[in-house]
C-alpha cells in the first residue's frame, strides 16, 4: 500500500500573523505531516464587501467583522510566501497552499507550486477550473457542497483543459465546520472511486481524528486536516482544528493504519507462528487404554498443545489399535497406533 499523504492544514489559522505561521510549520513538521498548506487569496478578488460570513465565521471570529474585513486581515503577501517556503525548506515539509483567485494563482505558479488544489467552493467555477488545468500538473479537487453530477462535470473541464486524469486525485469532503457525524458519508468517497475511477482522499472537518484514519482504511490516497495551535483562538477555523498533540496522534494512527492494512495476502505470519502449537489443539486420549484396545470416537478428546496430531486426522485414526498401555490425557503420535 502507498504511503497516504498527510496534508496539515494550516488555511488561516495563523491569523495573519507571520511569527504564528511558521510555529504552524513547525507543529506540522513536527508531528510528521508531508505537506503543510496556507491558503492564498487577494480579498478584493475573492469577496464582495457585500458577502456575508458563513454561521460558523460569525461564531468563531469578531462579530462586528464583515467576511471582507476577516479575510482582509487574514491576507498573506507574495513576501509572506517567500518566508514561509523559505521556513518549510528549513523543516524540510513541503509548503503548499489553496489559491482562491485567478490573481493568487499566477502567484504561486510564479513561486514554483506545482501542485494544485482546488477548493470545494470552486468546484463550479469554469474559469478557475480552466486556468489550473491548464498546468497540466498535479491537481487535488475538494468536492464539499456538491453532486455527483458537478465532480463529473469539473473532472470533464480539468481533463479537457490537459490535466490528465491520472493526476487527479478527488477530496470526499463536507464543507460544514464541524462536520457533524451524520453527514460525513465515508462511503460517498468510495462511490466517487468507483464512479470516476480516480484516485480519493478525504478532506476532514469533523471533530477528532478518528474519521481521518477510518478513511484511510477504507482507500484515501490523501487526508487533508485542519490544526492549530490552540482551538480557544479567535478566527474563523480554529474551533474546528485538532491541537499539535491530535495533528500527531493521527499521523501515527494513519502510518500504524498504512502498515496493518498489509498486502491482503492471508497467511500465517511471523510475529503469530510461535503461537500455533500453544493455541491450537492435539488428538489425546480421553482415559486409560490397554495395548490392542481399537480406537472409537469415545476414547478421544482434543487438547492442547497443539505440538500433535491435528484433530483434523482424526477420522484417520477411528478403528486402529493403540501399540501399549496408555493413560488418560496421552497426546498420540503415528508410533502410538496401529
Amino acid at each position: 500500500m502507498s504511503a497516504t499523504i498527510i496534508i496539515a492544514e494550516a488555511g488561516v489559522n495563523h491569523n495573519g500573523s507571520l511569527d504564528l505561521a511558521k510555529a504552524l510549520i513547525d507543529v506540522a513538521a513536527e508531528a510528521g505531516a508531508d505537506i503543510v498548506k496556507f491558503q492564498s487569496f487577494k480579498t478584493e478578488n475573492l469577496v464582495s464587501k457585500a458577502a456575508e460570513k458563513a454561521a460558523y465565521q460569525k461564531t468563531n471570529s469578531a462579530s462586528v467583522e464583515s467576511q471582507f474585513e476577516m479575510l482582509k486581515r487574514l491576507e498573506l503577501s507574495r513576501e509572506d510566501h517567500l518566508e514561509l517556503i523559505k521556513h518549510c525548506n528549513k523543516k524540510k515539509i513541503r509548503f503548499w497552499s489553496t489559491a482562491f483567485d485567478t490573481e493568487s494563482i499566477e502567484m504561486l505558479h510564479e513561486l514554483g507550486i506545482k501542485m494544485w488544489k482546488i477548493p470545494s467552493g470552486d468546484i463550479t467555477n469554469l474559469p478557475f477550473l480552466r486556468q489550473i488545468g491548464a498546468f497540466r500538473q498535479e491537481i487535488i479537487l475538494s468536492t464539499g457542497m456538491s453532486e455527483i453530477d458537478e465532480i463529473e462535470e469539473a473532472l470533464s473541464v480539468l481533463i479537457a483543459s490537459g490535466t490528465p486524469k491520472d493526476n487527479i486525485c478527488v477530496l470526499h469532503c463536507n464543507t460544514e465546520y464541524p462536520t457533524p457525524m451524520e453527514d460525513v458519508n465515508l462511503h460517498a468517497m468510495q462511490t466517487i472511486k468507483e464512479k470516476f475511477d480516480v484516485k480519493v482522499g478525504y478532506s476532514d472537518h469533523t471533530n477528532g481524528i478518528e474519521v481521518a484514519i477510518a478513511a484511510v482504511a477504507l482507500g484515501a490516497t490523501v487526508i487533508e486536516k485542519h490544526f492549530t495551535l490552540d482551538r480557544s483562538m479567535i478566527g474563523p477555523d480554529h474551533k474546528a482544528s485538532l491541537v499539535p498533540a491530535e495533528l500527531a496522534a493521527m499521523v501515527t494512527a494513519i502510518r500504524n493504519i498504512e502498515n496493518a492494512m498489509g498486502n491482503g495476502i492471508k497467511k500465517v505470519t511471523f510475529s503469530e507462528r510461535k503461537n500455533i502449537s500453544i493455541a491450537r489443539k492435539s488428538i489425546h486420549i480421553c482415559h486409560d487404554m490397554k495395548a490392542g484396545q481399537i480406537i472409537t470416537v469415545d476414547d478421544l478428546c482434543m487438547k492442547r498443545p497443539g505440538d500433535g496430531i491435528s484433530p483434523m486426522l482424526m477420522d484417520s485414526i477411528l478403528g486402529k489399535k493403540v501399540v501399549t498401555d496408555f493413560a488418560a490425557d496421552h497426546k498420540i503420535t503415528m508410533k502410538d497406533i496401529i
